[in-house]
């Protein structure tokens, strides 16, 4: 009788983690593992947060959350993200120290414990650096895929930040990232550098259309963080001459983050309170079906003050793939989902008459075609993520 080959093994480091079933923080670094834990055995190494388990196995993944200050202070990464958190709360810089050298300490020993053939760091700070000094100090000869998901590439521009940024992804086997708009910001990194574009993934059965939902003629919905580059405050602008046309529209924010005092503090001063509600954050189980009711789902993406910029723009595959009408702030990323197709209106977020003209003309109903966004389905994006770690070394 022949033994059983043993499942590869492919250790995951992320900082924006799910903290529990049904959160609802970014969940597209778990969506992906627990697609590729089918044919391997996936650990995650991630922040801990107040009221998260340390160490649990999450819809097959084994996810191991690290200690890096007393649980209420461990609010570093979520409830707007590690930029956002720290532009609102300056004492928070006091616990980038314990954030990186916790997690340094819990991949030097999941390394040496699980051996794996793969290491996927997602963003190249800092988890991409970890996972180089991790590998060089247990001498475990895995693989090394580094993924950027935008942030992490369009902001940290200082010079030190730059030539970590090139160590990192000169010591990667191999480097991803989720759009085509983002490879000549890694070459312009590391010039010459092999890089591969594999977006994340919707969950296109989950989202999609229902003919049962009755379409809303006036409810517009954002879903996402309200942070700068999210462009949430050019579309309140903007919703001055929406309702200049059409007083019945209402606006859904669905989302959280470092702005959301200041952005409700727009409304009350433009008068548009009325007609504007901030829902908060939602489980992913509600956001489908509130895709399908909205008239029009509107990103706003700008490019923020300090250059980041978004990197994909998920949200707008859930919208579509909804049969929902998409308006969309043109950014470069934006191009690599809607470009071409008939998905939805890519315009100038910060020109609240372009904006608005877009909004209204949305309303109006049309025809979205879900197959224009069928790329994005996470069977085909885990399908391409496993081939890359099954091609690396030690695998």
């Amino acid at each position: 009788m022949t033994e059983a080959r043993p499942r590869p093994r492919i250790l995951v480091l992320a900082s924006t983690y799910p903290r529990w079933a049904g959160d609802p923080e970014p969940g597209f670094v778990h969506a992906l593992s627990a697609r590729l834990s089918i044919g391997h055995d996936v650990v995650v190494v991630c922040p801990h947060s107040p009221g998260s388990e340390v160490d649990e196995v999450l819809d097959g993944v084994r996810v191991v959350r690290y200690r890096y200050a007393p649980s209420r202070w461990e609010t570093l990464v979520s409830d707007g993200g590690i930029m956002g958190n720290l532009r609102r709360a300056r004492w928070k810089w006091l616990l980038l120290p314990g954030f990186v050298l916790g997690q340094l300490l819990a991949v030097v020993r999941l390394l040496r414990q699980l051996r794996p053939g793969a290491v996927h760091a997602h963003w190249i700070i800092p988890q991409g650096l970890v996972a180089v000094i991790a590998l060089a100090i247990s001498r475990v000869p895995a693989g090394l895929l580094v993924t950027s998901h935008g942030a992490d590439l369009y902001s940290l521009r200082s010079r030190g930040l730059m030539a970590i940024k090139r160590l990192v992804l000169r010591r990667a086997d191999a480097i991803t990232v989720v759009s085509r708009a983002m490879v000549p910001a890694v070459q312009g990194i590391l010039p010459g550098a092999k890089v591969e574009v594999e977006p994340m993934g919707v969950d296109l059965k989950r989202y999609a259309p229902d003919p049962t939902v009755e379409r809303s003629a006036n409810e517009v919905l954002f879903v996402g963080r309200l942070v700068e580059k999210k462009g949430v405050g050019h579309l309140l602008d903007a919703w001055v001459q929406v309702l200049a046309q059409r007083p019945d529209a209402r606006l859904d924010i669905v989302g959280f983050g470092p702005l959301e005092a200041q952005l409700k503090a727009r409304c009350e001063a433009l008068g548009i309170s009325g007609s504007v509600r901030f829902v908060g954050p939602l489980p992913q189980d509600a956001l489908p079906g509130k895709y399908r009711r909205a008239a029009v789902f509107v990103a706003p993406f700008i490019v923020a003050a300090d250059g980041d910029q978004e990197g994909l723009g998920l949200v707008l595959v859930e919208a579509a793939g909804c049969g929902c009408p998409v308006v969309a702030g043109d950014v470069p990323a934006v191009r690599d989902v809607l470009g071409g197709s008939n998905a939805g209106t890519i315009v100038a977020a910060d020109n609240p008459g372009a904006l608005s003209r877009a909004i209204l003309d949305a309303m109006q109903g049309g025809a979205i075609d879900p197959a224009a966004v069928a790329r994005f389905d996470w069977d085909a994006r885990a399908a391409a993520y496993a081939g890359l770690l099954a091609g690396m070394r030690a695998q």
